[in-house]
This record gives C-alpha cells, structure tokens and sequence, in this order.
C-alpha cells in the first residue's frame, strides 16, 4: 500500500540523491561503441590527465567527449561555489564514463537493380561521473 503521501515520498527520493558532479550529453552522432573505445582511456585518471590524453588523442569522439568532461569539471566548480559543497576541483577524477545507445536513424542507400540496402546512423548519450580522491 501507500507508504505516505506522494510529496513526502519525493522529498525521500531527492533526499538521497546522487551528489556528485557530472556531465551528459544527449543524442551526439557518433557509435556508443566508437565512443566507449575513447571512454575507457580516461576511466579512473585524474582530470587533469584525462583531458591531456582526450587532446592527443586522434579518434572522432575524443573531441566531444573532451567538451563534456569540461562540462562536469565546470559543474563541479559550481557545486563548490554556490552550493557550499567541500569539493577540491584539483582532486577530481574520472569515477564513471559510459555511453549509452540512442536511437538510431534509419537511412537508405540505392544498390544495383533497383534494390536498397538500410544504413544505420548510430546515435549515444554520453556520460561523465567524477568524484574526489
């Protein structure tokens, strides 16, 4: 049955929420495959390593998934200055990073003698969890 009302049911839930900064971004081109390639190179580095090895490093998705890890790092600053957070942003590092499949555009490509073939625009939601060492 009911184990209170719906407000004190929400405030129980909001109050255990996960208060570490992140980063995502929502329905970006690119193959979570080709995007979980880039994500486990920076997996448990400190940020600023992280984002060294994001600027070296040549595949498609280290540029966007370099914007997002400066996303949560200005998040974390944010946290720490207007939420009264003890947050070191020099401490952070990367704790989680996953890609998550979106969906897919559906394309046609002619072929010979009137058939066609389906291309598969991959779509992935990226996400970038820190936390303090």
């Amino acid at each position: 049955m009911a184990k209170g009302h719906r407000s004190q049911i929400k405030r129980e839930r909001n109050a255990q929420k996960d208060q570490r900064p992140r980063a995502k971004v929502t329905f970006v081109r690119i193959a979570p495959t080709k995007a979980k390639i880039v994500l486990d190179t920076i997996k448990g580095k400190d940020v600023a390593l992280a984002s060294a090895i994001l600027a070296a490093t040549p595949r498609e998705g280290a540029r966007i998934i370099g914007k997002v890890l400066d996303s949560a790092v200005a998040n974390a600053e944010y946290a720490a200055a207007e939420r009264d957070m003890d947050i070191d942003v020099s401490k952070l590092y990367v704790q989680e990073a996953f890609a998550n499949q979106g969906p897919t555009l559906k394309r046609i490509m002619p072929r010979a003698q009137g058939r066609a073939d389906r291309i598969l625009k991959r779509t992935s939601h990226i996400t970038i969890i820190l936390n303090e060492r």
